[in-house]
């Protein structure tokens, strides 16, 4: 009865497996041959089934094509959080943020940007095992600290032992961090032509500022259908329906 149900899971794997492919060639064809509705309409029948970055990214310059900027920039954006190297969709996002009318990346702190960009260089999962591997290095660093006789294998597994927990939960940290960003999904994309934020979530709140479609804004916090949102340097009320998480 096992095997059975085995085989059997096996056998719905690859049925599935088959469709999705079948699904991403004729996706490919459409697009190739300027059915881009059709295209966009099958990637993202596979996408619902299963996040894939590959799907993600052909999604994004599908939606280009359809003049959809910001449909295309969350495409790739999304890409991104599932394959943080994936070089082309990095360059076709610069290239679609290039478009938008609120192309003003945020000024941050060097030291900031660059601890973002390195957490945002791998994937949870990969910083994850790189934490994990690197723990247990440093263990065996320890012991062979303290079991060895000789003194400059005590000293080498000293200094490798605590670089290596050092380096272990600096991993760590970007693991939880990524989880975080993931799990609060904070990052949204303007998807409405033109929108005012407000200075209260209210519609009679005071105009702050004006954000254009394909605007990436921070979500700082909610409340019913507004929320927070933080722009560069300015913070204001906007309505959830006007954006998409990423």
């Amino acid at each position: 009865m096992k095997r059975i149900l085995v085989i059997c899971n096996w056998l719905l794997v690859i049925c599935h497996l088959t469709f999705a492919q079948s699904t991403f060639d004729a996706a490919n064809a459409a697009y190739a041959e300027g059915r881009y509705d059709e295209a966009a309409t099958l990637y993202q029948a596979i996408i619902d089934e299963q996040p894939n970055a590959q799907v993600y990214y052909n999604l994004g310059n599908t939606r280009f094509k359809q003049g959809e900027l910001a449909q295309a920039i969350l495409s790739y954006e999304r890409a991104l959080r599932l394959r943080p190297n994936y070089a082309d969709a990095k360059y076709n996002l610069q290239f679609a943020q290039s478009r938008i009318t609120d192309n003003t990346p945020e000024q941050d702190f060097f030291l900031l940007a660059w601890t973002r960009a390195l957490r945002n260089s791998l994937s949870e999962h990969t910083w994850l095992v790189l934490s994990i591997s690197l723990f247990i290095f440093g263990l065996v660093g320890i012991l062979l600290f303290l079991l060895s006789r000789t003194l400059w294998l005590r000293k080498t597994a000293f200094h490798v032992a605590w670089l290596a927990l050092l380096f272990s939960l600096v991993a760590g940290l970007n693991a939880t961090s990524l989880h975080r960003r993931d799990t609060l999904r904070n990052e949204a994309i303007i998807v409405q032509g033109v929108v005012n934020a407000k200075s209260a979530p209210d519609r009679s709140g005071t105009d702050l500022f004006t954000v254009h479609e394909g605007t990436k804004v921070t979500i700082r916090e909610t409340i019913g259908e507004w929320a927070n949102i933080r722009v560069g340097q300015n913070e204001g009320w906007i309505r959830l329906q006007n954006m998409e998480r990423i």
